[in-house]
C-alpha cells in the first residue's frame, strides 16, 4: 500500500464518529433517491411495455349514432380524413350497454345472478393496428352466441353461458375467451353482427373509435387531440372519451404516490450529506493542522494532501452508497410487485443504470463538499502548519463572552452561550444541520397527519360507530343475487320499521341509509356504482374538495376528481345514467375525496335510483351513537329489536390501507435517519469544539469548575443554536409539506381537501419548534460527558 493509501486508511479508522456520520448521511440520501427515482421509472415500465406491444389507444372515444353515421366515422380513419394530430385510428365499433345474467353456474358464480352492467363492443378482429386485444385464454368470438370478456371485468370464466334480459330474441352467449385491452376499451367483445342483435329495438346506436396521436405524452396533448376529433364530427356527436393517461395513472397509482415525499426526503438527505460532510472534513482539517504540516515535511505534495482528505470522505460515503442502493431496492420490492401483477408480467424492478447513476451523483456531491476544506489543507504552509495551535484566537468571541457574563445566569451557562461566537462559521453550519433535521421532523409529522386523515376519510360511510345490514341476499362483489326466473330474491327489511327501531333505541344520535346499484354513466366505460343516500348524511359525507354536499334536492350528485377526469366533465356539468333503457340525469354539485371503488363511485340521492326503476330501499344504515354510549350494550339491545325485522347491527370497524401503513413506516424510518444524521453532525461539531478548547477547559477545571458545570457549559453551547434552528425549521417543514402533499394526491388522480393539508395548528407548531433544541442537546450529551470526565492535568497538558 502506498504512503497516501496508509494516510487515508489511518484517517478513516481514527475518526470513527466522523466516519459513521458520513456513512449514515449518504445512506439516507441514496436510499430515498433510489426509491423515488426507481419507483418513478420502474412502476411505469410494465404499462409502457404492454401499451407499446399492443399499440394501445391514446384516446377511446364514444359517439352518438344519431348525430354521426358509421360511414362518417370510418372516413376519419383514412389518411386523408384523419383529424389533425391523429397518426392511426380503428373503428367504428358498435357498442351496447347490457346487464348480463348467468344462465349456467360455475365455481365462481351460480346460475341466476345479475352481473354488473357492461359495455360490449362489436369487433371482428382483435388486432386492428390500434389497441390490439391480447387473448389471455380461449379464442376470439367469430360467430353468433359467442362472447369474449375482459380480464377481471366479470366473474364469468370460460364456458359460462350468459343471457341478456331485454335483448331482442333473448340471446344466450357463451364465454369463449378472456382477453385484455391495455387501456380497458371494453368489458366484453362480440362480433359486429352480434352487437347489432344485442341492441334493444329502437335504441339509438352508439359507436367507439380508437385513436393514436403523434404527440400524446401529456394531458394537454391528449386534450388537444380530443378537441381536433370533436371538431371533425358534427357538434355533440362526441359523447365521451377516455385518455390512456388516466388508465396508466390508475394502474400505477399506489407506487406513484410514494414518489413525491421520497423525492423530498432524498433532496433533504443530499443537502444534509453535503453540509455534514463539509463540516466533518473541515473539522478534520482544522483538528489535524499539525499533522498536515508533518505530512508536508515528510514530502507530501499539496495535491496528495488534497487527495488524502477527499479520499477520507469518499471511502465512508462509498460504503453508505452501497448500503443505500441495497436498502432502496429492498424497500421497492413490495411496492413494485403489484404493478407487475396488474399486467401478469414479472415484478418490476429498479433499472440497473439508476443503481449506478444515483450513487455516482451522490459521490460527486460528496467530493465537491470535501474539496473546499481539502484545498485549504493543501494550501497550508509547512512551517506554519507545524507551529500553529488549535485554540481560537483570544479576541474571537471576547465581546460576547463579556456581555453574557453580565447576565444573571450561572457562569457555566453564560460561557456556553458565548462559545458559538468563537467559531461563527462552524456554528452556522451546525445550525444549518439542525434546521435540516428539524425540518425533516416537521415534514414527517405533517405527512403522518395527512395520511391519517386520508386513512379515516378514504372509505365511504366510515364516520358512524354502528352499521345495520338489512338483508337482500349475497352475491359476488359487484353483482346482485336474483332468482333465475326473475322473481325477487331475499327481501330487505322494511325501512320504516328499521328506522323506527333506530329512533327508539336509547343511545342513537343520528343515522342515514344507503342503497347501491350499478348502472351505465355517460362518458364512463363499463359499470358505475351508484351510492344512493336516504336521510341527512352531511355529518358522515366524504371530505369535500369543492362544491357542496347533497342537500336533498333530486338530481344532485357528488364524485371525485378521478371520475371527473375520466368522464371529461367538471363540477356543474350533467351526467346521464342509464339502466335497462331508462335514463336519469344528475348534476355534479361537488367534488369529494374518497378512494372506495377506485374513487369511481357516484354519490346521489335515493330518488335517482327510483327514477331509473331500481330498488332504492336502503341495504345499510350507518348510525352515530351519543357520546358515552356503551357500544357493546347498545349493539345487544339494538339487535334484539332488529331480529324480528331480519336486520342485524354490528360495530363499524373501518378498513385499514396497507399502502398507507407502508407509507407511514417509510416516512418514520427516513425521518428518524435524517434526525440521527443531524444529531451526529452536532455531535461531531461539539467534539471538534471540545478538542479545540481542551486547554481552556483545563484552566476552568483548575479554577474550580465541577463536572456538572462542564456538562451544562457544553450543552448550553448548542442549545441556543438548536432553539433558533428549530424555530426556523418549522416554517420550512410546513412549506415543504404544503408543496409535496398535493403532488401525492395528483399521483393517484385525486385532489386533496384543504383540511388534509392544513394539519399544523399553533400548539403542534410550538412543539415542533422544540425539535431543533432536542436534536442539538441530544447530539451534545456524549461530548459533554467526555469533557466532564477529562482530567484537569490531562487537559492542561494538551495543546
Amino acid at each position: 500500500m502506498s504512503a497516501l493509501g496508509r494516510v487515508v486508511r489511518a484517517g478513516v479508522g481514527r475518526r470513527r464518529v466522523q466516519t459513521t456520520v458520513m456513512i449514515l448521511t449518504t445512506l439516507v440520501a441514496v436510499t430515498a433517491s433510489v426509491l423515488a427515482a426507481g419507483l418513478l421509472l420502474a412502476s411505469q415500465a410494465p404499462f409502457d411495455h404492454a401499451f407499446a406491444k399492443q399499440h394501445g389507444a391514446h384516446l377511446t372515444a364514444h359517439f352518438d349514432g344519431t348525430k354521426v353515421t358509421a360511414a362518417q366515422l370510418a372516413a376519419t380513419t383514412t389518411a386523408t380524413g384523419r383529424a389533425s394530430g391523429v397518426s392511426a385510428a380503428a373503428g367504428p365499433f358498435r357498442t351496447v350497454s347490457v346487464r348480463p345474467r348467468t344462465a349456467s353456474g360455475s365455481d365462481v358464480v351460480p346460475a341466476g345472478v345479475d352481473l354488473p352492467p357492461m359495455t360490449v363492443v362489436g369487433r371482428a378482429d382483435p388486432t386492428d393496428g390500434v389497441d390490439d386485444v391480447d387473448l389471455v385464454e380461449g379464442e376470439w368470438a367469430t360467430g353468433p352466441g359467442q362472447i369474449v370478456v375482459a380480464h377481471g371485468a366479470l366473474p364469468a370464466p370460460l364456458g359460462v353461458r350468459l343471457t341478456i334480459p331485454g335483448a331482442p330474441g333473448g340471446d344466450t352467449l357463451t364465454v369463449v375467451g378472456v382477453a385484455r385491452s391495455v387501456t380497458g376499451t371494453a368489458d366484453a367483445w362480440v362480433t359486429p353482427a352480434q352487437a347489432e342483435a344485442l341492441a334493444p329495438a329502437g335504441s339509438a346506436p352508439t359507436y367507439e373509435m380508437l385513436y393514436r396521436f403523434r404527440q400524446a405524452g401529456t394531458d394537454a396533448q391528449v386534450a388537444a387531440g380530443r378537441a381536433a376529433i370533436a371538431a371533425s364530427v358534427p357538434k355533440g356527436a362526441l359523447t365521451g372519451s377516455q385518455s390512456y393517461l388516466s388508465v396508466k395513472q390508475e394502474a400505477t397509482a399506489n407506487s406513484m404516490a410514494f414518489v413525491p415525499f421520497l423525492a423530498a426526503f432524498g433532496l433533504l438527505g443530499l443537502l444534509l450529506s453535503v453540509l455534514v460532510i463539509g463540516i466533518v472534513v473541515s473539522g478534520a482539517v482544522g483538528a489535524a493542522t499539525r499533522r498536515i504540516g508533518i505530512l508536508k515535511a515528510l514530502g507530501f505534495t499539496p495535491a496528495q494532501v488534497v487527495r488524502a482528505y477527499v479520499g477520507q470522505a469518499l471511502i465512508p460515503a462509498s460504503v453508505g452508497c452501497v448500503l443505500g442502493v441495497g436498502l432502496g431496492n429492498l424497500l421497492a420490492v413490495p411496492v413494485l410487485s403489484e404493478v407487475g401483477e396488474a399486467f401478469e408480467g414479472p415484478a418490476a424492478s429498479i433499472p440497473v443504470w439508476l443503481d449506478v447513476a444515483v450513487p455516482a451523483a451522490a459521490l460527486a456531491l460528496v467530493a465537491v463538499a470535501a474539496l473546499a476544506p481539502a484545498l485549504r489543507a493543501g494550501r497550508l504552509r509547512t512551517v506554519a502548519a507545524i507551529t500553529v495551535g488549535r485554540t481560537p484566537g483570544a479576541g474571537r468571541g471576547r465581546l460576547v463572552r463579556r456581555l453574557t457574563g453580565r447576565l444573571p445566569l450561572p457562569r457555566a451557562v453564560s460561557l456556553g452561550l458565548a462559545n458559538p461566537f468563537a467559531r461563527p462559521a462552524r456554528s452556522a453550519t451546525t445550525a444549518a444541520a439542525v434546521v435540516f433535521g428539524a425540518a425533516a421532523v416537521t415534514f414527517g409529522v405533517g405527512l403522518a397527519l395527512t395520511l391519517g386523515a386520508v386513512q379515516s376519510g378514504r372509505m365511504l360511510n366510515s364516520a358512524g360507530s354502528v352499521a345495520v345490514g338489512t338483508g337482500g341476499g349475497q352475491a359476488p362483489p359487484g353483482a346482485q343475487a336474483v332468482r333465475a326466473d326473475s322473481g325477487p330474491g331475499a327481501k330487505k327489511a322494511d325501512p320504516a320499521a328499521v328506522a323506527a327501531a333506530l329512533r327508539a333505541q336509547p343511545g342513537t344520535s343520528r343515522f342515514y341509509g344507503t342503497a347501491q346499484a350499478e348502472v351505465s354513466a355517460s362518458g364512463i366505460t363499463g359499470a358505475t356504482t351508484v351510492v344512493a343516500y336516504q336521510g341527512d348524511a352531511s355529518w358522515a359525507g366524504p371530505p369535500m374538495v369543492s362544491g357542496k354536499w347533497l342537500d336533498g334536492t333530486p338530481g344532485q350528485a357528488v364524485v371525485t376528481a378521478r371520475f371527473l377526469k375520466a368522464a371529461g366533465i367538471r363540477v356543474g356539468d350533467t351526467v346521464t345514467l342509464t339502466e335497462q333503457g331508462r335514463q336519469a340525469s344528475v348534476r355534479i354539485v361537488g367534488e369529494a375525496f374518497f378512494t372506495e371503488g377506485e374513487g369511481m363511485e357516484l354519490l346521489t340521492g335515493a330518488s335517482t335510483l327510483t327514477a331509473l326503476g331500481l330498488d332504492a330501499v336502503p341495504g345499510r344504515y350507518d348510525v352515530q351513537t351519543k357520546p358515552g354510549t356503551d357500544l357493546t350494550g347498545y349493539l345487544a339491545a339494538l339487535n334484539r329489536a332488529l331480529d324480528p325485522l331480519d336486520a342485524v347491527a354490528m360495530a363499524d370497524s373501518g378498513d385499514e390501507s396497507s399502502v398507507i401503513a407502508a407509507m407511514d413506516a417509510l416516512i418514520g424510518m427516513l425521518t428518524l435517519m435524517l434526525v440521527v444524521v443531524a444529531g451526529l453532525g452536532v455531535l461531531n461539531t461539539v467534539v471538534l469544539d471540545t478538542r479545540d478548547r481542551v486547554h481552556d477547559l483545563g484552566v476552568l477545571k483548575a479554577l474550580g469548575m465541577a463536572p456538572r458545570q462542564t456538562v451544562a457549559m457544553v450543552v448550553t453551547s448548542v442549545a441556543g443554536i438548536g432553539l433558533l434552528a428549530g424555530v426556523a425549521a418549522v416554517p420550512a417543514g410546513v412549506a415543504l409539506h404544503r408543496y409535496v402533499t398535493p403532488f401525492m394526491g395528483e399521483a393517484v388522480g385525486m385532489n386533496l381537501p384543504t383540511s388534509m393539508i392544513a394539519v399544523y395548528d399553533p400548539p403542534l407548531s410550538a412543539l415542533l419548534a422544540l425539535g431543533g433544541l432536542v436534536i442539538a442537546v441530544a447530539g451534545a450529551v456524549l461530548p459533554a460527558g467526555w469533557a466532564a470526565r477529562t482530567g484537569t492535568a490531562t487537559a492542561l497538558r494538551t495543546e
